[in-house]
């Protein structure tokens, strides 16, 4: 019984220490303070979310998470959206706990794909930011230049398919173009 306790007390470290802790979202289209407080709004109304920090003049949010929640980074920018507005940045920043990256590589952190880009071949430990690169969380402008960094078709889409060389493919799965920031 201790070993199970221990076994389960170790699994619990390792899910906490992958978890989202905060997302820095700038919004894009905001004209006036209401604007601010209307994204604002619509973020504070997911159960996930702690707090939600405005910073009207630079257009931006910072959200935390309730312990133990799973964030869905495609919900918090429909969201903005809901409101009226558009993600111009989302900067998600994680604990991870040996986690190896390299460029043009997938990696399953707290159960969510992410293609790194622009990515020097590293270990990460501790609080890492990681920029989303993907349609709809940065302009189209940096969307396109950003294309010229991988030839796979997920970075069009969004999503696993053929054309991605992982050796776990599960063509299908959202992945999320991220590089270090």
């Amino acid at each position: 019984m201790k070993k199970i306790l221990i076994a389960f007390a170790f699994l619990f470290f390792i899910k906490a220490e992958a978890q989202v802790t905060k997302v820095n979202l700038q919004a894009s289209g905001l004209t006036c303070s209401m604007c601010s407080n209307a994204i604002n709004k619509s973020l504070k109304s997911l159960d996930i979310v702690e707090n939600v920090k405005p910073n009207v003049s630079a257009s931006s949010f910072e959200i935390t998470f309730k312990s133990g929640s799973s964030v869905d980074f495609d919900l918090l920018k429909k969201k903005v959206e809901d409101a009226g507005f558009f993600v111009a940045s989302m900067i998600v920043t994680l604990n991870v706990n040996q986690v190896e990256v390299s460029n043009d590589a997938h990696v399953d952190i707290d159960g969510k794909m992410f293609h790194f880009l622009n990515t020097d071949k590293k270990q990460l430990n501790g609080e890492t930011s990681f920029k989303i690169l993907d349609k709809g969380f940065v302009s189209a402008k940096e969307f396109k230049k950003n294309s010229k960094l991988t030839s796979m078709a997920c970075y069009q889409t969004g999503y696993m398919g053929a054309c991605c060389k992982d050796k776990s493919n599960k063509s299908g799965t959202r992945i999320y173009h991220v590089t270090i920031s």
